[in-house]
């Protein structure tokens, strides 16, 4: 039996659940056993709006005993107005700078695409290079912008994903793996190699219902890891034999979870990530 992960590796997705305050979630967080969060950039802004500092969200953290992994926000605008696309830009550049202040290190980011993609002679090469050119902006962060494939009308494959990695030639261009999305795109088991894992830097958990890829809905669909059809060990297995050693960070559009105080709903996503833990007791 394939355990790939280590309870270290194991994070939450603040979107997987619903409280009152960000203190109610870091609490429910911690008390499940989980030691890293990743946020919905969003909620750290309204926290900051409330009159608190980003040293009050630190403190809050090191009280929980929990660290801050990354967060996502927005997609990487490369085909857009050059106006829009520079604020835009501006605004990943400035996510980048609040997660980094955190000790974060994934900014996850979709893309957006041409109104007609066959009319750009090389649309991944414009995504590339604007990759590039926004990730040499966030250099001195330690951010490393990861690529969501599926969250992009054009970027829908891991493959696809990797290839813009690759051809920006920038050491914080990554790509974020996840499960869902890889059951619903043309990605494949045979895509996951010794060549393309070293790209994936962050990864997200979650399982699928039992139903054909195109007719499921990549956020809906999902349910607690061991609940659905996706073979996960394999696919752990597969990412931990070429080298991958950072992030599982679970995220859950779950409706059931979502009605479940924050506690209870964190406490089952961790306990249904133990049995793919080595050094769970």
């Amino acid at each position: 039996m394939v355990k790939a992960l280590k309870l270290s590796q194991l994070a939450i997705n603040s979107v997987s659940t619903r409280q009152s305050s960000v203190e109610e979630a870091l609490a429910a967080y911690s008390a499940a056993g989980f030691r890293n969060v990743e946020f919905v950039i969003p909620q750290i802004k309204q926290f900051l709006a409330e009159g608190h500092s980003l040293d009050d969200l630190a403190r809050l953290l090191d009280r929980y005993g929990l660290r801050c992994i990354g967060g996502f926000e927005t997609v990487l605008e490369a085909f857009s107005p050059p106006e829009q696309r520079a604020t835009n830009h501006t605004l990943v550049v400035e996510n980048a700078r609040l997660l980094g202040a955190l000790g974060g290190t994934a900014l996850v980011v979709g893309t957006d695409g041409p109104p007609n993609p066959g009319a750009v002679p090389d649309v991944l090469g414009v995504l590339a290079e604007t990759f590039a050119h926004v990730a040499a902006q966030i250099l001195d962060t330690g951010v490393t912008l990861c690529i969501e494939f599926n969250w992009s009308p054009v970027v829908k494959s891991v493959r696809t994903a990797v290839e813009i990695a690759r051809r920006s030639g920038a050491p914080n261009v990554g790509v974020l793996f996840d499960a869902a999305h890889y059951h619903c795109t043309p990605s494949k088991f045979e895509h996951l190699t010794a060549e393309s894992v070293p790209f994936i830097r962050h990864v997200h958990v979650d399982d699928m219902r039992d139903k054909p890829g195109e007719l499921s809905d990549c956020n809906s669909d999902r349910v607690l890891p061991g609940q659905g059809c996706l073979d996960l060990r394999a696919l752990f297995g597969q990412l931990d034999r070429h080298g991958y050693s950072g992030y599982y960070s679970i995220e859950l559009f779950n409706d059931e979870l979502w009605a479940m105080p924050a506690a209870e709903a964190a406490r089952l996503m961790y306990k249904s990530l133990l049995p793919y833990c080595e050094d769970a007791v």
